[in-house]
Formats: structure tokens, C-alpha cells, sequence
């Protein structure tokens, strides 16, 4: 049903047709009469904007930066639109709470406090408020997730289990990318670029990336945005210098509609459908999808409220040894009241059902069952307690039932202490759970049964979710008004982790709860206002772990992370005269161990440096991207090129 919904919308989506492309340019400049005739100025937050800043992550309620129980980034519209990066896992490498590795041309994995593989299942991924972490291998399809970053409004990202309020898999952090509201984005935003890592149709050393956003309105109360954008990307490059065969293109369109009835009330509808192709051997692997929300917010009172949210998220892709689609219909109601004036309490249930259809094209490894309904109910509740004037205590527990493991408790004690009006001192502790994966269950190599003489991997019908004990101190302070550091600490017990292990007397390779771990480390970062125009900002994560089987299991777990000890990321936002704005991205990445999967990764040090210049409504820009070095490894062998592109983009 949802697919003929989209059937007319998808047919002018321009897919591999560049030409059509221009003609929705078109399209909205013909409109345009409507739109703002001031472009929004990106400009340079002040130390006290930044520390203001509302995030909502957290207690899903909307609280200030600096008095946030939680280690919590926030990369804002300005720092992404400020640092050249050309979609979301490269706006993510602003975070330094995040290890964020590219493993090809289309493919990255990335997480947060360890455990950053292939299979990075311990870290959600929202969007708006829909989950795009999959539960066939527990993680999050990078290549599909192709958000215009011009209406981002901001990523908030929390390092340490977020169990409590997201749920199963929220183990290691949360991602939340928020977009902008439909009365932000009035008016017309169009840009075009083009690089040796982003194709142009002259040829092939010459890549290219083109979108366009329309915004309008239609009385005081509806607000709508629709856009378009297309991408085609270069290979990476093999150890021994020859392209890789990994390059990718993908078009996406989508659209955003703000509905206020009363003054009480908001409705947002919103909804992307996109196409795309990355190149496999030997042949192109397609791709596609659609998703559609819908949110209602009712607000009771001051500290009261409720909220409302559907979805539906369908994608397919088609890869050479398997095809797969997943569809995935969510609902989900919270209500906050508040009782006196010292709790606020938060509550909901949600309901979920994901449905996946794969194809085996081989019988040399897949999943079987082939195809499972995997519904998925919840409930949380949460008490947010102030103790005393200076001093809040937050108390609360997630509920779910899954198709695999059964019945889930997560709850969660977090308590902040306003030392003074620039001070914060805060713990926590918390319990969060991996839930089982299709991988872990359904998985078969080879497809067919096979005599205990002949070797294989199956997975368990008796998998347990993976389970998390965390333990987290943190303490936040703006000394001056040009200064703000927050530092995070923790120390994490992990039960029941992943392994492979043979089945004594046999050739068989069981996926059992084999292995446990702990962690610890510390991420310091901060802002720092050099001049009225010079902002600083960035930070250093140190990171270990010990990985060991378990008490009767007889396995190496090495290959469960493949983490480095230090990350180091510094971003300088420069505005200069004559309007124009240099801007440089640093990076430093510890070395990764090897494992018996990958490849050791030696350590790198690199930099990313923008620089543009602005007229009126026009932004033309200059781009380039890991520019220390040729190449570099960032996960296993292929190396990621030093690339370079130019940027034109109007705002009207």
C-alpha cells in the first residue's frame, strides 16, 4: 500500500536521468516569489548560544546542554555546513565520542565507546524519530541513509547506553539526527558540486553531487518543504593501487509538512523515497526504498504532554549472494505530566513490527528462515526528581518483549549536580541490551544441513541478548565565557557477548553467548572562542578493553572490536573579511589491532580544509578532504583517497 502511495512521487524522482534534475531546479525557482528574500547567514555560535543549546536525546525532553546527565555531543547545522562533509557519516567525524571508520566508497562503520566492526550492533540510529538500525544483522545501512544536510538541524549524540527511553540496542550510545521544521526551510536552497571523489557526467575523473529544497507556506498554519538530491561517488582504491570496484551513486526525494490547528497542537508529516546503485563484483548491486511519519504533539499544560508517532520504513537491496527487504511499521505514544513542582514524569508504550524477506541466491551461506515477522513491544517510565534546587535525580526502566529473547528489563539512575550556575557534576548507572539478530539466529553456512564430518556455522535458537553494566562519571564547566570542557568518564561489564564455537566431536561451529569484556576510558571535549570570529571546538576520547571468553568456552573474541586507544578530532570555524570563511577539520586515529577478519590498521593523522567565499545569496566554496596524505586505511585494506570538489550553492 505504501509503495503505491509513493508510485507518482517516485516516477519524477530523477534517478539516473540527470536531465530531469534541472527541471525540479526549475520547478521550485518558478516558486520562489514566495521565499525569503534574506538568506539566513551561517554564522559563528557564541560560547553562551552553544551551552543553551536544547537537546532532547536524553530524557526526550527538551533540557540545556550543560545540565545533562549524560556524556552528550551536539553537532550543529553551522558545524556541518562549515566543515565540507557530504553526508552523514562524514558530519559524524565531527564527533570526537565516536569512532567513525570508512571501509570502501560505500560502506562505514561506526561507534561509539568500542566494539566498531563490520557489524557495529551496539549503537541506534534515529532519524526524526525513526529507527534505522536493522535487526537482520544489528546495525545501520550507511549507504542508505541519505539525508540533505542543509536541513539538518542538529545531531545529538550520547556516548553510554541509552536503554532506558530508546530501548533494545541502545547499548554503546544514540545517534539522533533532528532535522529542521517545514516554517525553518521557506524559500528555495539549491546547490552543485563536483570533485575527483564525486563523478561528473564528463568523464570519469570528475565526480558530482546535486540537490534542491523548495519551502513554502499556505496561510499561518501550514508549512510545507519538498527536495530532491543526487550523488554519484568514485572507488577506493586496492593495496596494490588499482580502483576498487565499490563505487555508488543514489538519488533521493523527499518532503516535510508542518501542521499547527491550535495553538496546543503540531502535526508533522514527512517522507523520503530514494534509488540507488553501488558497484559490486562482478555487477551493480541495486538498491531502494520509502518511509513515511507521522507525528501529533498535544500540549496539556506547562510540563504536560503527549505525543503521538506512526511509521512505515521499507528498503530493498539486491546484492550478489542475497537479496533482501525489510519492512518495518512502528507506533509509539509518550505522555509527560508532572506531579507538583519537583517530578516530571515521562512514560510510553510502542508496538513494532519488522518484516524481512531475503533470497538466497546460493547455497553457500544465508538465513533460514528465509523470511520472519519480528514484532517487538515496549513500555518505559521515568521520574524526573528535583531533589533539591540544584540537585536532580532521574529514575527509570525500558520494558520489552522481542521474538528472540523474550521478555527485556533496562533501568537506568542518573543523578546532576548544578555546583553553580556554569558547573555540572553527574552519574550514572545503567543496564542496556543487544538483542539478537538474524545473524545470530537464522544464520547458515553452508544453507543445507550437513553431517557433524563437514564443517559449518549455524546460529542458535537459544541466542541471548548481549548485555550491558554501565558505570558512568562526568563533570561539566564553563570557566569563562570564551570556554567550555566536558569530561566523561567510564567503565563498562559486558555478559553474554558473541562467539563461535566449534561443538566438541563435530565440524560445527556453533553462535553461542560465549564471550565477556570490560571497558573504560574517558572523552574530554569542549569550545573554545579564540576571537569574535575563531571558534574552536573538538576533543580526545581514550578507549581500552579487555575481551575474553567466557568460564567453559574455548574462542578468541578479538574480532568483536576493532577499536583504536586514541582519537583526537580539532575543527577551527574561521569567518575572515570580505566574506569569505576558512574553516580545517584535524583528525588523529590510533592504530587498530588486527584480528583473525581484518587487517592491523596503522595509525593516521589527517585534515580536512574548506574555504568560501559569499555574495548576497550565492556560496562558492572550495573543498578537500584527508589532504595529509594520498591514501590511508581506515578499516581493513582498502585505502580512502585524498579527494577534492567544488561547492556553488544559493539560498533565496
Amino acid at each position: 500500500m505504501m509503495v503505491k502511495m509513493y508510485s507518482s512521487f517516485r516516477s519524477i524522482l530523477f534517478l539516473r536521468n540527470k536531465s530531469l534534475f534541472p527541471a525540479f531546479l526549475l520547478l521550485a525557482i518558478s516558486f520562489s516569489s514566495s521565499a525569503q528574500d534574506d538568506v539566513k547567514k551561517l554564522k559563528i555560535l557564541s560560547i553562551e548560544e552553544l551551552m543553551n543549546i536544547k537537546v532532547t536525546s536524553v530524557t526526550k525532553g527538551a533540557q540545556k546542554l550543560t545540565e545533562v546527565a549524560s556524556a552528550i555531543q551536539v553537532i550543529t547545522h553551522d558545524d556541518i555546513m562549515r566543515s565540507g562533509a557530504t553526508n552523514i557519516p562524514e558530519a559524524l567525524r565531527l564527533s570526537p565520542n565516536l569512532q567513525v571508520a570508512q571501509i570502501n566508497a560505500n560502506q562505514w562503520t561506526i561507534s561509539a565507546r568500542g566494539f566498531n566492526t563490520v557489524f557495529a550492533n551496539k549503537l541506534l540510529v534515529l532519524i526524526d524519530g525513526r529507527t534505522v538500525y536493522t535487526p537482520l544483522f544489528g546495525g545501520v545501512l550507511w549507504e542508505l541513509q541519505s539525508v540533505l544536510l542543509e536541513d539538518v538541524d542538529r545531531i545529538e549524540i550520547i556516548s553510554g547506553p541509552g536503554g532506558t527511553l530508546w530501548g533494545a540496542n541502545a547499548v554503546n550510545g544514540v545517534i539522533n539526527i533532528i532535522t529542521k521544521r517545514a516554517k525553518d526551510t521557506q524559500g528555495l536552497y539549491a546547490s552543485a558540486s563536483g570533485g575527483n571523489f564525486l563523478k561528473h557526467s564528463l568523464g570519469n575523473f570528475l565526480r558530482h553531487s546535486y540537490s534542491a529544497r523548495f519551502g513554502n507556506h499556505i496561510g499561518e498554519k501550514f508549512f510545507y518543504r519538498v527536495y530532491a538530491q543526487t550523488s554519484d561517488r568514485n572507488s577506493t582504491t586496492l593495496p596494490d593501487g588499482t580502483p576498487n570496484q565499490d563505487s555508488w551513486w543514489t538519488s533521493q526525494a523527499g518532503f516535510r509538512m508542518g501542521m499547527y490547528p491550535t495553538t496546543k497542537d503540531v502535526i508533522t508529516v514527512q517522507g523520503d523515497v530514494y534509488q540507488g546503485s553501488k558497484r559490486t563484483k562482478p555487477q551493480r548491486s541495486p538498491f531502494d526504498g520509502q518511509n513515511i511519519v507521522g507525528r501529533w504533539t498535544h500540549t496539556i499544560n506547562e510540563g504536560s504532554n503527549i505525543v503521538f508517532q506512526a511509521y512505515y520504513d521499507r528498503y530493498w537491496r539486491n546484492d550478489p549472494g542475497t537479496a533482501d527487504q525489510q519492512e518495518t511499521f512502528d507506533l509509539d505514544l509518550q505522555h509527560r505530566f508532572a506531579i507538583g513542582k519537583i517530578q516530571s514524569v515521562l512514560w510510553g508504550l510502542g508496538y513494532r513490527t519488522v518484516h524481512d524477506e531475503v533470497t538466497n541466491r546460493t547455497d553457500f551461506a544465508g538465513l533460514v528462515p528465509a523470511n520472519r515477522t519480528m514484532p517487538l513491544y515496549s513500555g518505559f517510565v521515568q521520574d524526573e526528581i528535583s531533589v533539591r534546587d540544584n540537585v536532580k535525580v532521574t529514575v527509570g526502566s525500558k520494558f520489552l518483549d522481542n521474538v528472540f529473547s523474550g521478555f527485556e528489563i533496562q533501568p537506568s539512575l542518573r543523578a546532576a549536580w548544578t555546583l553553580r550556575p556554569n558547573a555540572t557534576l553527574w552519574g550514572a548507572i545503567s543496564k542496556a541490551v543487544r538483542a539478537p539478530s538474524r545473524f545470530d539466529v537464522d544464520y547458515r553456512l553452508p544453507i543445507q544441513p550437513q553431517p557433524p564430518t563437514v564443517p559449518s556455522v549455524i546460529g542458535s535458537t537459544n541466542f541471548d541478548s548481549e548485555k550491558l553494566y554501565a558505570y558512568e562519571f562526568g563533570y561539566k564547566v564553563q570557566p569563562n565565557r570564551n570556554l567550555s570542557l566536558s569530561l566523561a568518564t567510564f567503565y563498562n561489564e559486558y555478559k553474554d557477548l558473541y562467539s563461535v564455537e566449534l561443538i566438541p566431536g563435530t565440524m560445527t561451529y556453533l553462535i553461542q553467548n560465549g564471550s565477556v569484556a570490560e571497558t573504560w576510558g574517558g572523552e574530554l571535549s569542549g569550545f573554545f572562542q579564540a576571537l569574535k570570529v575563531w571558534r574552536i571546538r573538538g576533543g580526545f576520547t581514550y578507549f581500552t578493553k579487555n575481551l575474553r571468553a567466557k568460564p567453559g568456552h574455548d574462542q578468541d573474541p578479538s574480532y568483536l572490536g576493532n577499536d583504536a586507544k586514541h582519537h583526537l578530532v580539532l575543527q577551527s570555524i574561521l569567518d575572515l573579511p570580505l566574506n569569505f570563511k576558512f574553516d580545517l577539520i584535524a583528525r588523529y586515529l590510533d592504530y587498530i589491532p588486527a584480528s583473525f577478519a581484518t587487517p592491523r590498521v596503522p595509525e593516521y593523522c589527517t585534515f580536512d580544509a574548506r574555504v568560501a567565499w559569499n555574495y548576497k545569496n550565492l556560496e562558492i566554496a572550495l573543498a578537500g578532504q584527508n589532504l595529509l596524505s594520498k591514501e590511508h586505511a581506515e578499516f581493513g585494506s582498502q585505502k580512502i583517497p585524498r579527494s577534492l570538489y567544488g561547492k556553488i550553492t544559493c539560498r533565496f
